[in-house]
């Protein structure tokens, strides 16, 4: 099957289309744009210069791919948005390129984006992310491999969030979510672990205790947190992959971490 291009669509020839690509009524697709093998824009989907979209992408209705960021710093350098393969992304999505010479947004592969979601300049999004209708990603936010939000989220400028997390709806993040959680709240705190998640994920039980036991001891209340946290980094040696990664997200946080729970114990998941 060739490439399929409605006739009311505006295809800039200098494009690079892919096999079995397909552009639906009224497109805009500029030149300055790579469009993977079997991916297809529904209708009056726009996607600007600096765009790179991978295979087998699906994009609805009135999406707007690689727009000029909503950025005051924004002064007209060449940056671009790379989208990876396999992602379902519904209508209205706006995804804008990112503020800097050479800089990047990026959605990685296999990520379910529905309608009315925003990305801001310099976002970037790992694999099998689930973000629901609405929810607004700021400039500079950074979403680990298979986390899910809520619908209707707002997440500050340069807010971290580790993998596998699950965020409640409606509500707002301004501060980093660690690896593995479960957020809801107002204000926003972990509830526990994200352990629906971690299990269709092929977490065993044995190392969802590890990570639950090891937030207990960050999160013990006889003692100031900070205390807690640079006890367990000493004994960074001791823990499993999956706990040493929560602790270098904590000691790479610059907006500070979302704490847990009422009082900042953590309970049972």
């Amino acid at each position: 099957m060739s490439v399929i291009i409605h006739p009311s669509a505006a295809v800039d020839k200098r494009a690079k289309l892919g096999e079995n690509v397909y552009i639906g009524p009224f497109c805009l697709v500029e030149g300055d744009v790579e469009i993977g093998d079997g991916t297809s824009l529904k209708a009056y989907v726009s996607v600007h210069d600096g765009v790179v979209i991978g295979s087998n992408c699906s994009i609805a209705e009135y999406s707007a791919i690689g727009g000029d960021p909503q950025d005051h710093g924004y002064k007209g350098e060449k940056s671009y948005v790379k989208i990876g393969n396999n992602n379902i992304i519904r209508e209205n999505v706006t995804v804008s390129r990112a503020t800097g010479e050479g800089n990047e947004t990026v959605i990685g592969n296999d990520c379910f984006i529905m309608e009315g979601v925003h990305f801001a300049h310099n976002v970037k999004v790992g694999n099998f992310v689930t973000i629901a209708n609405k929810v607004g990603l700021s400039g500079f936010v950074e979403v680990g491999d298979h986390t899910v939000f809520g619908g209707m989220c707002g997440v500050h400028q340069f807010v971290r969030i580790g993998e596998y997390c699950m965020i409640g709806g409606l509500y707002r993040v301004v501060k980093d979510i660690p690896h593995y959680t479960l957020t809801g709240g107002e204000p926003l705190r972990i509830l526990g672990l994200n352990s629906v998640g971690l299990k269709r994920g092929g977490f065993e039980a044995k190392t969802r205790r590890l990570i639950l036991n090891f937030y207990k001891e960050l999160y013990d209340t006889h003692d100031l947190f900070t205390h807690n946290l640079n006890k367990l980094k000493e004994r960074r040696g001791e823990f499993i992959p999956e706990i040493q990664r929560i602790i270098d997200f904590y000691s790479n946080s610059k907006r500070g971490v979302t704490f847990w729970g009422r009082g900042h114990s953590a309970e049972s998941d």
